[in-house]
C-alpha cells in the first residue's frame, strides 16, 4: 500500500534496517539487509515469486539463517513463500533457501484483509492510491509537498463524500502532475514508473480485499519449526479538534484529512461475514493492549485485529508508517538542507512523518519495537536447524 524499496535513491526501510543491524551488533551476530523490489500491487503470488528469487540470488550455499521481514502486504508475500503448501511457479531448487528459514516475522500486515483494498480496487480509488503514493515518496524525501499543491489536494479529498463517492478525480491527476514537477528529471521519471506500475497490475488491491483474504487463509499454512512472530499497531480514531489544529499548516492538513480518509474507509468492517479478524483475535488482543482496541480500530491501512499471527512480540499506538520509523522529530538544521536537496534517504537518526495520525509514537517506542522485532529474531537463530525451533 503506496510503499517501495528504494526509489531515487531514497531507501524506505533505512531506519528499519539499520536498527536491525546495530541490535544484532551487539548481540555479536552479523546481519545481511536485502530490500526486495517489487510491483507495488501486484498479486502476491508475483511478489512471493520476486523474494524467492531474491533470497536464492543473495542466500549462498552456506549454513547461515534466514528471516523473513515484511511489512503491510510484504508479510503475506514471506507467508505464501514459507508456506508448505504453496504452488509458486519457480523452480524448485530456487526454493532450496527454506531449509535454513529461521522465521518469519509481519508488521501491520492485513492477514484477514482490509476494507482499504476494496475501495483502492475501484477507479476512485486507484486515481486516490497513486495520489497517496506520490505523495509519499514527495513527503517523506522532500518533508513536504508545495503548499499550492498540498492546499488543492485537501480541497480534493475532503471531496469524499460518506460512501466514499465523488471524488474529484481531474483535481486529483491535476494536482499528482503539480506534485510530481517539483523533482528533478530523472527522480521524476523513475517516480512515474513507480507509480504507472500501480496502474498496470492492481492484483493484490482484490486479493487484499476481507473476501479474498478468507480465501488466502484456508489454503496457505505456517511452516513447521520456523518462528511466525508479529507487531500489531492501533493509531488514535481521528478527532474534529485534532483536524482543525492541522488546518493552521497546509502540509498538516493535507496529512491529517488524508489519514481520517484512510482511517474511516479501514473502518467499514462487515462485522458479520468477514470481520478482518480470527475468531479468538479479541482474546489474543486483550494480553497486550491496555485497552481492548474496538472493531473498527486500525493504523490508517490495516484493521489491528486484521495484522495477528503468530506471537505478538509489540502492540501499541501507532500508524501504518510510524512503525517503519516515519514519525514526527527534529530535524537538525545542519542536514535538512543537503537531505531534501539530495532526495536521498534522511541522515542517520532524522525520521520524519508522512501521515498525521496523532499517534505520538517516538524514538523510545520504535527502539522498543526494534528490540522486540531483534530479540525474536536472534532466538530463533539460535538454534541449529529449523526442526528443532
Amino acid at each position: 500500500m503506496f510503499g517501495f524499496g528504494k526509489l531515487a535513491t531514497y531507501d524506505y526501510f533505512a531506519h528499519l534496517t539499520g536498527a536491525l543491524k546495530a541490535r544484532f551488533e551487539a548481540a555479536g551476530e552479523e546481519l545481511h539487509t536485502h530490500v526486495v523490489d517489487v510491483a507495488p500491487t501486484a498479486s502476491i503470488r508475483r511478489r512471493a515469486v520476486r523474494l524467492a528469487e531474491l533470497v536464492d540470488s543473495t542466500a549462498g550455499t552456506g549454513s547461515d539463517r534466514i528471516h523473513l521481514l515484511g511489512h503491510s502486504t510484504g508479510g503475506l508475500d514471506a507467508r505464501l513463500v514459507a508456506s508448505p503448501s504453496a504452488r509458486l511457479p519457480i523452480a524448485g531448487e530456487k526454493l532450496g533457501w527454506l531449509s535454513r528459514l529461521a522465521s518469519v516475522t509481519t508488521m501491520s500486515t492485513p492477514h484477514y484483509g482490509t476494507p482499504l483494498a476494496s475501495f483502492f480496487a475501484t477507479v476512485s480509488g486507484q486515481r486516490m492510491l497513486y495520489a497517496v503514493s506520490a505523495l509519499t515518496f514527495i513527503g517523506l524525501s522532500l518533508g513536504a509537498p508545495p503548499l499550492a499543491a498540498a492546499s488543492t489536494l485537501v480541497v480534493a479529498f475532503a471531496q469524499l463524500d460518506r460512501a466514499v463517492l465523488g471524488m474529484e478525480l481531474k483535481i486529483l491527476d491535476r494536482t499528482t502532475d503539480a506534485l510530481l514537477k517539483v523533482l528533478e528529471p530523472a527522480t521524476s521519471r523513475e517516480v512515474r514508473d513507480f507509480l504507472d506500475a500501480i496502474t498496470k497490475d492492481q492484483g493484490a488491491m482484490i486479493q487484499l480485499t476481507p473476501e479474498a483474504m478468507d480465501l488466502f487463509q484456508s489454503g496457505v499454512e505456517d511452516r513447521p519449526g520456523i518462528l511466525y512472530q508479529c507487531t500489531v499497531a492501533a493509531a488514535p480514531p481521528p478527532s474534529a479538534r485534532r483536524l482543525v489544529r492541522a488546518m493552521l499548516n497546509p502540509w498538516r492538513a493535507l496529512s491529517s484529512t488524508l489519514f481520517t480518509t484512510l482511517y474511516g474507509i479501514t473502518s467499514r468492517i462487515d462485522t458479520v461475514n468477514y470481520p478482518c479478524a480470527s475468531d479468538d483475535a479479541n482474546a489474543v488482543l486483550g494480553t497486550v493492549f491496555e485497552q481492548l482496541p474496538t472493531g473498527g480500530a486500525n493504523d490508517g491501512v490495516v484493521p489491528t485485529r486484521s495484522q495477528v499471527w503468530g506471537k505478538i512480540i509489540w502492540a501499541g499506538a501507532a500508524d501504518h508508517l510510524d512503525v517503519l520509523g516515519h514519525f514526527s522529530a527534529p530535524v537538525p538544521a545542519d542536514a535538512e538542507p543537503i537531505w531534501r536537496r539530495m532526495l536521498t534517504k534522511p541522515p542517520d537518526g532524522v525520521h520524519v512523518d508522512w501521515l498525521t495520525s496523532g499517534s505520538n509514537f517516538d524514538q523510545a517506542q520504535f527502539d522498543r519495537l526494534m528490540d522486540a522485532i531483534a530479540s525474536g529474531l536472534l532466538a530463533s537463530t539460535a538454534f541449529p536447524n529449523p526442526g528443532e525451533n
